[in-house]
């Protein structure tokens, strides 16, 4: 399996401390997203919708040892992994819906931001309600914890190396590497 990102996400925040933890919590928050040119023709047609996912590498969440029990930055608890939104994960991928606010050339607008500055994109899909939001009878942990941070700490952070590895968890191992400003894929 081999990931290839599409572009970079351009956002205010440089450190994992203090970034908003879910899109809510950026609101009003604006940044860019700049798509590689050959991916600009699949663009076509986005700008009719007011949110996008946007699907990306976790680039700046530590490595080694993966644990399956984490605090999550809204409760003082341990929960399953799974059970969270933690972003050290087996495969780092991360997911936000975002405000689309425009669209100029390979450049999207962007607002209501929740992601590091330099992030790799690998993939843009369309938010649509009848079938991204649905009413809900459980909500697991969260229902009964109070929101103690809407902002990151270093918990899951690392410092940025020049070079970041990235390896799929698949059978067949094959790596991609990012470089900051590196557009080669």
């Amino acid at each position: 399996m081999q990931v290839k990102p599409i572009g970079i996400i351009h956002t205010p925040y440089r450190e994992a401390r203090g970034t908003p933890i879910q899109t809510p919590a950026g609101k009003g928050v604006r940044g860019w997203v700049e798509v590689f040119d050959e991916f600009v023709p699949g663009l076509k047609d986005l700008c009719g919708f007011e949110r996008i996912w946007l699907l990306y590498w976790f680039h700046r969440a530590a490595r080694g040892k993966l644990n399956l029990h984490v605090t999550p930055f809204l409760d003082k608890k341990t929960h399953g992994l799974f059970a969270t939104r933690a972003p050290l994960r087996p495969n780092l991928i991360g997911i936000s819906a975002v405000r689309l606010l425009s669209i100029r050339r390979n450049r999207l607008g962007i607002s209501d931001i929740d992601i590091l500055n330099g992030t790799p994109l690998l993939d843009i899909k369309p938010y649509i309600p009848q079938f991204d939001c649905f009413q809900v009878s459980r909500c697991g942990w969260v229902r009964d914890s109070s929101p103690i941070a809407v902002l990151a700490d270093e918990r899951f952070a690392q410092t940025m190396p020049r070079t970041q590895k990235c390896t799929s968890g698949s059978k067949t191992k094959s790596t991609q590497t990012f470089r900051k400003g590196d557009r080669t894929r």
